[in-house]
């Protein structure tokens, strides 16, 4: 069964389900652009990695002996006789997450040059904390070289990334920004209740680009996945709420 949703499905922002709909989203846009590139082009999946702890503190770093060290557990029951130890409270300390982000990247066959970097923005890269720096650092060093980005959001949750101007978008939308014509950008947006919108992935001049049906690589995510089966549409989906238009 397809989804109930002409478009994106907001159910599939769920925490438990989206970093697999992610991985399987990033695996699915590459095995379509790889047909459309040869001979001139291939496709590769690269993966970002970095610490986050939840609370948007970077982990900067532990010294070798705190890392190392193993609990003594009969060193720490020796106390004095004449000490009278009273019963802890147990509470929980913040660990740091390593956090895996997956990206594609386009590259010239004969020099291995990334010509396009395609990116599905993850609600890490939304809000405040480091999936957010490290994603905006990037962003702008991309931004500032010869290659062309792709950056897909597929997210109603969190910030959006930082635009020029005061463009009113939609709810969800694909940023291709081609080298050559930076500052400007193109951006396909559309709402809840509008399908996906495709967007043509830029390569090198003389290449032009390459025609993406992204609703067509969704849906067949939505499918292969199963959904359909696991999905509950009689809750609430995750937030931001439903507008009464979007709800009906």
């Amino acid at each position: 069964m397809p989804s109930p949703f002409p478009g994106m499905d907001p159910f599939l922002e769920q925490p438990r389900l989206w970093p697999a709909f992610h991985n399987r989203l990033i695996v699915a846009i590459a095995d379509t652009l790889a047909p459309s590139l040869r001979p001139n082009y291939y496709v590769e999946i690269e993966t970002r990695t970095y610490a986050d702890d939840g609370d948007g503190e970077v982990l900067i770093g532990i010294p070798d002996a705190a890392v190392m060290a193993k609990p003594d557990s009969a060193a720490n029951e020796v106390v004095a006789a004449t000490l009278t130890i009273p019963k802890p409270k147990r509470v929980s300390v913040p660990m740091p997450e390593r956090v895996k982000e997956r990206y594609l990247e386009v590259r010239d066959l004969a020099t291995d040059e990334v010509i396009t970097v395609v990116e599905v923005l993850s609600p890490k890269n939304k809000r405040m904390g480091e999936g957010r720096t490290a994603y905006l650092k990037k962003r702008q060093a991309i931004l500032g070289s010869s290659t062309h980005l792709v950056e897909i959001d597929l997210l109603r949750a969190g910030r959006g990334m930082p635009l020029g101007g005061n463009a009113m978008l939609k709810t969800y939308g694909t940023l291709v920004s081609r080298s050559n014509q930076r500052p400007s950008a193109e951006v396909y947006d559309f709402d809840l209740q509008e399908p996906i919108s495709s967007f043509n992935l830029p390569l090198r001049g003389e290449h032009g680009g390459v025609g993406v049906d992204l609703q067509a690589i969704v849906s067949g995510v939505y499918g292969r996945a199963g959904y359909d089966l696991r999905l509950d549409y009689t809750q609430i989906p995750p937030p931001p709420k439903l507008t009464p238009g979007d709800a009906d």
